[in-house]
C-alpha cells in the first residue's frame, strides 16, 4: 500500500506545481486554495508512504515522478516543448525511480 501511497504523493506534486502555473496566469483564490489542498494532499500521502519506504528512495521516487508529470503536463496542455531529449531524458527520470523499487525496496 505505500507504493500507491506514492504514486498519489507524486500526483499531488505534479498537481500542484500545474496549480501554481495556472495561478500565475489566472490570479484568483481557488487556484491558490488549489496549491495549498494538492501539495497538503501530496505531502500528507508522502508521510504515509515513509512509513514503510526508506527516506532516500521515496524523496527520490517521489520527486522523480514529480518532475516526469510536470513535464508532460507542460507538454500536453501548456504547448512546451516535446523534443526528442526531453523525451529520453524522463525515460531515464524513470528508469531510475524503477531502479530504487526494485533494488531499494
Amino acid at each position: 500500500m505505500a507504493w500507491i501511497y506514492l504514486i498519489i504523493a507524486s500526483l499531488g506534486e505534479i498537481f500542484g506545481v500545474m496549480s501554481i502555473n495556472l495561478y500565475l496566469r489566472h490570479k484568483s483564490i481557488g487556484w491558490l486554495l488549489a496549491i495549498i489542498g494538492t501539495f497538503g494532499g501530496g505531502f500528507l500521502f508522502l508521510s504515509m508512504a515513509m512509513r514503510e519506504i526508506p527516506l532516500g528512495t521515496a524523496y527520490a521516487v517521489w520527486t522523480g515522478l514529480g518532475a516526469v508529470g510536470a513535464v508532460l503536463i507542460g507538454i500536453l496542455f501548456f504547448k512546451e516543448s516535446a523534443g526528442w531529449k526531453r523525451i529520453l531524458f524522463l525515460f531515464c527520470i524513470i528508469a531510475g525511480a524503477v531502479g530504487l523499487k526494485v533494488l531499494g525496496g
